[in-house]
């Protein structure tokens, strides 16, 4: 009985610790949102909601390399593991740009 009393205790703990990712739609050639602000370790999920049309999410100017392309349906995520500013864009379409503002543990994200 203990066994599982502590069982449970440690699949709480790493339930409560779970955080879900912030979401970004690509759709109509936009990220909506296009500015995110989320927290240091927090995850963003682009998801593609394209018809048929496919992108990238590159942070160029961090001189990261262009990451693969994903397709509707599909989608990309990324861990931010330091506070800062990140301003990101469409690979095959550059007009397509958008922020993320990262943010330390306990700051006010507004």
């Amino acid at each position: 009985m203990r066994f599982l009393f502590i069982l449970w205790v440690c699949v709480a703990s790493f339930s409560a610790q779970a955080k879900e990712p912030v979401i970004v739609v690509v759709s109509d050639f936009k990220f909506q949102p296009s500015e995110v602000v989320v927290t240091v370790g927090d995850t963003i999920r682009w998801e593609n909601q394209e018809k048929f049309q496919y992108h990238s999410v590159w942070f160029e100017l961090s001189g990261e390399e262009e990451p693969d392309y994903f397709f509707p349906e599909e989608s990309y995520e990324k861990t931010f593991l330091e506070v800062g500013e990140f301003p990101y864009r469409c690979g095959p379409h550059p007009k397509m740009m958008g922020l993320v503002r990262v943010m330390a543990k306990g700051q006010n994200n507004e």
